[in-house]
């Protein structure tokens, strides 16, 4: 399934900053507590995009690792390779479509990590393949998603807002089933963990500025969800009056990010 999807880096890391500035837990900690890393060991991060996995990899490890951050986006390898160099870290970058044969030698990786991104392979078996070949026997695969009950609050303004049904997202709506069990039918030893972080948002802009990044045009997956009519802006002005209705009546909007952490060895 071919899914229109751009990331900008902008909208990336802004929302990356709102989860660490309004979250009330560290998903970075949750994934070390999880993969219980070791010195020495071989890592893939496939769709790094800016770095962030990478970095709390090597910073966990105190650089005593190999580590390969790949993305087909060039704009967000620059964005790592600076943040990188500027670091002093030894992390190799470079491109990589996980749409197409990896080229990479089989069993070469103790670790392949894929957060927030594989369920927007065109063809997830054949992405969860190529993983598992790179993979050294007894590796491990660990990929991050939105669960269905993914930041409910989120959709449940936008729909009172606008009026209209949400369109499927990829992730949430089928992460923690065609994904969850393509990767069963590949690996070994496959255990889904959650992850739960409320957003505490007491006035409405952090919740807008989300939502901006979310449904920018640049995000191609909402190109439906705008006409000639009503754009962008219109619709930001009606979830920007339905967000300050909930925080007069409650106080806050309470956004909690619902994540599944599939680990599996090969």
């Amino acid at each position: 399934m071919k899914i229109d999807y751009k990331e900008t880096t902008s909208d990336l890391l802004s929302r990356i900053n709102i989860h660490d500035q309004y979250g009330s837990r560290n998903i970075d900690q949750w994934m070390l507590d999880i993969l219980q890393l070791k010195k020495g060991m071989k890592f893939l991060d496939v769709a790094c995009g800016a770095g962030k996995q990478c970095f709390s990899f090597y910073e966990y490890l105190k650089g005593e690792c190999d580590i390969t951050g790949v993305d087909v986006s060039d704009d967000l390898l620059k964005k790592a390779q600076e943040e990188s160099k500027k670091k002093g870290y030894r992390i190799e970058f470079q491109t990589l479509d996980f749409n197409k044969p990896f080229n990479l030698n089989e069993g070469l990786f103790d670790l392949v990590s894929c957060c927030f991104a594989i369920y927007y392979s065109e063809d997830i078996l054949f992405t969860i393949k190529e993983m598992h070949r790179v993979l050294k026997p007894g590796g491990r695969l660990f990929t991050t998603g939105p669960m269905p009950e993914n930041k409910s609050i989120f959709y449940e303004i936008i729909e009172k807002a606008t009026g209209k049904p949400i369109p499927p997202m990829p992730g949430s709506s089928r992460y923690a089933s065609g994904i969850f069990q393509s990767i069963k039918d590949t690996f070994n030893n496959v255990r889904l963990e959650i992850f739960e972080n409320p957003l505490t948002f007491l006035e409405s802009e952090p919740f807008l500025e989300y939502t901006r990044a979310s449904l920018s045009e640049d995000r191609k997956l909402w190109k439906d969800f705008f006409s000639e009519k009503e754009g962008f802006n219109t619709i930001m002005e009606k979830i920007k009056q339905v967000a300050n209705q909930i925080i007069e009546h409650d106080g806050k909007i309470i956004m909690t990010k619902v994540v599944g952490g599939i680990l599996a060895t090969k």
